[in-house]
């Protein structure tokens, strides 16, 4: 897919990374880690598709 190519995996993991010590963090309210973990589901989702695609590329070059 086209939109992976500009898809920041880098970034994603710097984001994951975060939200990990949002939601480790006890004053973070459960609202607020809700909303932490439904992003990192997106971002996890985000990240596996972006590195079966690179997998794909990988094994096409062989």
């Amino acid at each position: 897919m086209a939109k992976n190519k500009e898809f920041d995996y880098a970034g994603a993991l710097a984001e994951l990374e975060a939200l990990a010590k949002k939601v480790e963090d006890p004053a973070t309210a459960l609202s607020e880690i809700d909303a932490c973990i439904e992003r990192s589901n997106e971002l996890i989702s985000r990240c596996r598709e972006y590195l079966r695609e690179r997998r794909s590329t990988i094994d096409s070059l062989q």
